[in-house]
């Protein structure tokens, strides 16, 4: 590698890190905005939902006149559909949680994802999964068990829905791994765009829909605009460098977001939190390391 391949290759690396740094902060900002809205002005979560997703939608529809609705042609509509309701279930699970649970909390169980799509992968894509890549799962959910801590007085059954979003995304992300290689980027991302406010409309119906008004309605629409925002600058990262090299950054948001709750919202997690959340990111890195050892090995079995 000459010197100037080198200087490029640097460049691109310290640009990837940077991006994931930067949407890790603006999302622990919209996890600050969404919890303020559910939790101290009582907006109803399933018309949170909508409407942060909503406005994002609006706020992305210079891509969607860029890519044209032909991108949406595709022999698979229903796998697409499925998709979609799993990634919009994933979201009212998600701002449900945030409405009643600390996001330090909430932020380290949704880290379990990673070993549902192994689940999934081992029992729906028929993919081999050895003893190893077992052992770190059930690292991961020991770590998820710690946060909880189910036996304890403290316990609700809130604090499960974090782990439920994970699961949900972790479905939509299966469904997706399978339609990357028989479909365009853009027709996966136009499909998301198109439905996903439509889905939580449904959703924030069938629980009493709200309309924001004032400061809530100010709110949403900054929310809006931080989720488009945050999902640009990780597609940036990923086009910089390597999911591989890039996706440890993204765990910096545990502790961005703890920091975001302190400030906010006085949040002081306890101790258990920095142990449990430590074993889901060891789990969790080890995961990807072997990933990426398999990869540029040529591996054809799962360790």
């Amino acid at each position: 590698m000459n010197q100037n391949s080198l200087a490029v290759s640097q460049s691109r690396a310290f640009a990837g890190a940077a991006f994931m740094v930067l949407g890790g902060v603006v999302f622990s900002l919209l996890n600050v905005v969404t919890q303020w809205l559910t939790m101290k002005l009582a907006f109803p979560w399933a018309s949170a939902a909508f409407w942060q997703y909503a406005f994002a939608f609006l706020f992305s529809l210079p891509f969607l006149r860029k890519s044209g609705l032909s991108a949406m042609r595709t022999d698979y509509p229903w796998r697409h559909i499925v998709r979609v309701i799993f990634a919009a279930l994933g979201v009212e699970a998600w701002i449900s949680g945030l409405a009643s649970v600390p996001i330090w909390q909430a932020i380290a169980l949704v880290m379990t994802s990673p070993f549902f799509i192994i689940l999934g992968a081992r029992l729906f894509l028929g993919e081999r999964v050895g003893p190893v890549r077992w052992a770190a799962t059930g690292v991961g959910f020991a770590g998820a068990m710690i946060i909880l801590q189910p036996w304890s007085d403290s316990f609700t059954w809130a604090a499960l829905l974090p782990v439920l979003s994970a699961l949900l995304w972790g479905a939509s992300s299966l469904i997706t791994k399978s339609l990357t290689g028989i479909e365009k980027p853009e027709t996966i991302t136009v499909w998301l765009l198109v439905l996903l406010t439509p889905i939580n409309g449904g959703l924030a119906l069938a629980a009493g829909f709200a309309v924001p008004t004032g400061t809530a309605l100010a709110l949403f629409l900054l929310a809006g605009l931080l989720t488009v925002v945050a999902q640009y600058l990780l597609t940036l990262a990923y086009a910089s460098a390597d999911a591989a090299y890039v996706q440890p950054f993204d765990d910096l948001k545990l502790p961005l977001n703890v920091l975001a709750g302190w400030l906010f919202f006085g949040y002081a997690p306890a101790g258990y939190l920095w142990l449990g959340a430590a074993l889901i990111l060891a789990a969790s890195l080890f995961i990807m390391r072997d990933e990426m050892r398999r990869e540029k090995g040529g591996l054809t079995q799962t360790a």
